[in-house]
């Protein structure tokens, strides 16, 4: 099997080239008198919260790979300073839902419905990712880490009193923005972490960038999250 750094396998990680226009960012500074949103946080009510980090989506994509040293920066920081992570992964043997047969074809949805793999989370988690003793683990079984029913999320994060969430993860543009509009709708304090997710492509992880952005929350690198944790722990 390929090492985490993907040297093995021949797929060499990288970032994407991500932005925000210009436009984008002079849109919202008219409209709040400030770039972002959220300008501060409190660590002990934050939460990262790592998306759909497994094999399936990780192995043989240079983007996923490229993220992993970023969400484990994100993760020690946050969790040294009192913060929550939270890993969360595709429902484990899961078995394709008639919507998702006539929608897919069966043969994706089959394929679909096998991406969280079988065994322990902790097992089925891509293993250049380091959880520890505290964190929490979730798995889902819709797009979204927090539509109710389908992801113990929300409620785990009540419970620790968290109002801020970091996202992070794959695919940008599927499961990390369904995450961010149902946490956005929930009210939460949304940032995607726009070097901590991971979408394909650049104009496609861009897009979603830019639709998070204007309606759902903040877009940071990863380096700005880490100073905004670091400036209110």
């Amino acid at each position: 099997m390929a090492d985490a750094g993907g040297t093995e396998s021949g797929i060499v990680p990288k970032l994407h080239d991500w932005r925000i226009d210009a436009e984008e960012y002079a849109r919202h500074e008219a409209r709040r008198g400030r770039r972002y949103a959220y300008e501060d946080l409190d660590p002990a009510r934050t939460a990262l919260v790592v998306v759909d980090m497994v094999a399936f989506f990780v192995a043989g994509d240079a983007y996923c790979r490229g993220i992993v040293p970023n969400v484990d920066r994100l993760a020690r920081t946050l969790r040294s300073a009192g913060g929550t992570v939270v890993w969360v992964l595709p429902e484990a043997d899961a078995v394709p839902s008639d919507w998702a047969v006539g929608f897919f074809g069966p043969r994706v949805a089959a394929a679909y419905a096998r991406s969280g793999g079988s065994g322990t989370p902790s097992a089925r988690l891509w293993p250049g990712l380091r959880p520890e003793a505290g964190d929490l683990w979730a798995d889902k079984s819709a797009s979204s880490a927090f539509f109710p029913g389908r992801s113990p999320v929300p409620e785990l994060l009540r419970e620790r009193g968290v109002d801020t969430v970091l996202i992070t993860g794959t695919v940008t543009g599927v499961c990390c923005e369904s995450s961010a509009r149902d946490a956005s709708t929930l009210g939460y304090r949304v940032i995607v972490v726009a070097d901590a997710t991971a979408g394909g492509a650049d104009r496609l992880h861009n897009a979603s960038l830019r639709t998070v952005y204007r309606s759902f929350g903040d877009v940071r690198p990863t380096d700005e999250v880490l100073r905004l944790i670091a400036a209110g722990a």
